[in-house]
């Protein structure tokens, strides 16, 4: 009982820190969509990207999450289209997200700008079924037991809202990026029916920042920057990646007050017009919640591919040969 109650301390004090919060990845350098409209179209090619992550294994209601995001160029409307779809578990709670992001691009100096909003649909639930009174007098949905606790509810809450965001994403073809954005702008408050749920939806701010330094022929050392607040909170992740030949890579990086990141990649040509990423993290949690979980996985699929049209062929007659 002991162990239980310090666990649930312990994410009640989590929650209480970070609630405001946005589910985190470890990747971010592969999964810059999600957080920056922007970006959209930036790479000039059809890509699709799928994120799965287990977060602290071996706690009870460990975060789970499943992210889908994929954009493309279209010079027809001068930058790039974006969906992202992101389905969020975390205990009792649950989060998915829908969102579609326009960006426009605009040369400036040696690299492209891409600026551009992002509307979508923010939806919160309650799975109720297995809740428990702390006194264990009562619960919702276990064997019939009568519910005492009027908060309780016995049903499943679900209710959502509209959504938009902003992002502006700029890089060069050196292999320099940076982005800055927010998300949740209107910062709603999402209730209940009977009301007896509310959820305070917070503005979030992002910085993101990265280079490409060629240390040799072969290999690149990648650094990044990626920062996140809701003017409350705030959380900084730097890291580091070694990539040789382009082919694959190996890193670390930190996440303050929170995990030390392991990164491992792979950037497989499955021809001159398709290239598919294969990304892996392990988090070291360092916070105090280390002594419950044995770290947080995350996997990364990413497949991207060129659509070349055929040069227009134009034709014009000369008089001299009339």
């Amino acid at each position: 009982m002991r162990k239980i109650i310090t666990l649930s301390a312990l994410i009640f004090t989590y929650a209480l820190t970070y609630a405001q919060q946005d589910p985190g990845f470890s990747q971010n350098f592969l999964n810059k969509l999600d957080y920056n409209a922007g970006y959209a179209g930036m790479n000039k090619e059809f890509c699709g990207t799928v994120i799965g992550r287990d977060q602290w294994l071996d706690f009870p209601g460990l975060p789970q999450t499943f992210l889908f995001s994929g954009d493309a160029y279209l010079p027809s409307i001068g930058g790039g289209l974006g969906l992202t779809v992101m389905d969020d578990h975390l205990g009792f709670e649950r989060t998915f997200e829908v969102k579609l992001s326009y960006s426009y691009h605009i040369v400036i100096g040696p690299g492209i700008l891409g600026i551009g909003p992002e509307v979508g649909f923010y939806q919160k639930s309650l799975i109720t079924n297995g809740w428990l009174a702390p006194d264990g007098s009562s619960s919702a949905g276990l064997g019939g037991s009568t519910i005492t606790d009027p908060y309780i509810p016995t049903n499943g809450i679900s209710n959502g809202t509209y959504d938009l965001g902003f992002g502006a994403y700029y890089e060069t073809p050196q292999g320099l990026y940076v982005g800055i954005s927010s998300s949740h702008l209107p910062a709603q408050t999402i209730k209940a029916a009977d009301m007896t749920y509310e959820y305070d939806v917070a503005r979030q701010y992002y910085l993101m920042a990265g280079y490409t330094y060629n240390a040799s022929a072969n290999w690149d050392i990648l650094p990044d920057l990626f920062v996140e607040s809701d003017a409350s909170t705030t959380q900084f992740q730097v890291d580091a990646r070694a990539e040789y030949n382009k082919m694959i890579w190996f890193g670390v990086g930190y996440r303050m007050q929170d995990a030390v990141i392991g990164l491992l990649g792979f950037n497989y040509e499955v021809s001159q017009k398709a290239n598919l990423k294969i990304g892996y993290s392990y988090d070291l949690t360092t916070s105090e919640i280390h002594s419950y979980s044995s770290g947080s996985h995350e996997i990364v699929l990413q497949f991207c591919f060129k659509i070349v049209h055929p040069p227009k062929v134009t034709t014009h007659q000369n008089t001299r040969f009339l």
